[in-house]
């Protein structure tokens, strides 16, 4: 049975189906991220006005959602390996976006009492269920269908539009500071960001119809006719590929909880230092600073594909270890627009050493046919333990006054994947996404001295 991907495609169809996948990508992580950027505006909507611990409850529910991601990640995954990836990416961005419409029609509080809450954390978990899913089999598809030499550069593109999402949704806050009062973004302004969301999911699914499936005709037919056990198979996953998962895993770590202390904790201090002095200020800051860090995805992919992933990897560790403290010490201190902007910044060009090319590094790990859930599930599981869970514990640290204490872990587990990185990882190495046949031919010559070994030492024993 064949396991590998279809045909390399030209540069140019290789380019269509990325701007394709990552489309899809982009609406999905503005529902995430819209959550947000407007979740100071609609708490008093799902929370009755004298609950004291409503900001620790709305990010509460940010991070649960996280929870859901590894099942996410297990379904889609195995259904991206078993039935392609076209599909699996379809199926998600349509459950996301029947849940962005969810949460814009929920009644509130004052209407339904707590049923407003039980509204919004299925929603969320439900959107938890689909990123999980996104995640894993976009990096994948992206991954598999940049053509060698250039898939540092195409893969990239799966964080310009991650990032992006966080940008539009900065977007929409700032046109509607700039348009409507605050009660107004707080009565119903949030309800429209919502469904921009829901409604953005159409043109991708419309989108999604002519991207070209990586996985070739005879391994979906062998899925079809019950030849395959092993795609998608987490079995599989967990016995003969748990080095990989784990790498995937320790890879993730650092990176995750980097990315949501950088990029959505970051933006959110920043915002709330201006907000009693100049709430448009604060927002501009983000919308800039974010964009920059969109823009920097492809040229980290670029560099990565002639001086190897390792380093750019490297580079984020060491930046990473030594920034974080420096980030949330001063960050908070700031009136300063300028000096808030460059703090932001330069934490985003240390960050891009690894979102530019996390997708493509995980995707190398694995071979065709579990790719799409060793990706998934390795990060879902990194991203739940650390990446979800850092806005909610950065803010329990402020309001506990134990912000050191975050510090201190954030930098711990970014330090922990830096070891990885060095000793671990290696630069420009065969991978299985270049050379499937040569890695498969490694394998069982390993597997093949491993067994001598073990006939020799019985030998030697009788």
């Amino acid at each position: 049975m064949s396991t590998s991907t279809a045909t390399s495609p030209t540069l140019r169809r290789s380019i269509s189906n990325t701007l394709k996948g990552s489309a899809g990508n982009l609406v999905e992580w503005y529902d995430v991220y819209v959550y947000s950027v407007f979740a100071t505006y609609f708490e008093s909507q799902f929370f009755a006005a004298d609950e004291k611990n409503s900001s620790i409850y709305i990010w509460a529910i940010f991070a649960v959602t996280f929870l859901m991601r590894p099942i996410g990640s297990w379904f889609f995954g195995r259904f991206a390996d078993r039935h392609g990836r076209r599909l699996s990416l379809t199926v998600s961005v349509s459950l996301m976006a029947a849940c962005s419409i969810l949460i814009a029609l929920a009644p509130t509080a004052e209407s339904i009492g707590v049923g407003a809450v039980v509204i919004l954390v299925f929603a969320r978990l439900l959107q938890g269920f689909a990123t999980g899913g996104e995640y894993g089999t976009s990096a994948t598809y992206m991954s598999e269908t940049a053509i060698s030499g250039h898939r540092g550069f195409l893969s990239s593109f799966h964080y310009v539009t991650l990032v992006g999402g966080h940008v539009l949704a900065q977007l929409t806050l700032m046109i509607m500071v700039l348009t409507l009062p605050e009660a107004a973004i707080a009565s119903w302004g949030w309800r429209v960001a919502f469904v921009i969301g829901g409604a953005g999911a159409l043109v991708v699914i419309w989108l999604r119809r002519t991207m070209d499936e990586t996985l070739e005709t005879a391994t979906l037919e062998a899925v079809r006719s019950g030849a395959s056990r092993e795609s998608g198979s987490m079995r599989e996953l967990l016995v003969h590929q748990w080095r990989p998962l784990l790498t995937c895993f320790l890879v993730t770590a650092g990176g995750t909880v980097a990315f949501y202390t950088y990029s959505v904790t970051g933006p959110s201090i920043v915002k709330s230092a201006f907000a009693g002095s100049d709430v448009l200020a604060g927002t501009v800051i983000n919308l800039i600073a974010l964009t920059i860090l969109m823009l920097l995805q492809p040229l980290g992919g670029w560099i990565s594909d002639r001086v190897g992933r390792k380093s750019l990897l490297v580079f984020f560790g060491i930046g990473g270890v030594l920034y974080t403290w420096v980030l949330l010490t001063q960050l908070p201190q700031q009136q300063n627009p300028i000096i808030a902007f460059t703090l932001l910044v330069v934490g985003f060009i240390i960050l891009t050493g690894y979102t530019s090319i996390n997708a493509v590094v995980k995707a190398e790990l694995f071979p065709t046919h579990i790719r799409a859930l060793g990706v998934g599930f390795g990060y879902a599981l990194a991203n739940s333990a650390f990446g979800g869970t850092a806005p909610l514990l950065y803010q329990a640290a402020g309001e506990t006054d134990r912000v050191t204490w975050f510090i201190v872990y954030v930098t711990a587990v970014i330090a922990v994947s830096l070891l990885v990185y060095i000793f671990v990882l290696k630069n420009k190495s065969s991978n299985w996404l270049d050379d499937e046949a040569g890695m498969r031919s490694r394998v069982r010559g390993a597997s093949a001295a491993r067994a001598g070994e073990i006939a020799d030492t019985a030998s030697a024993r009788a």
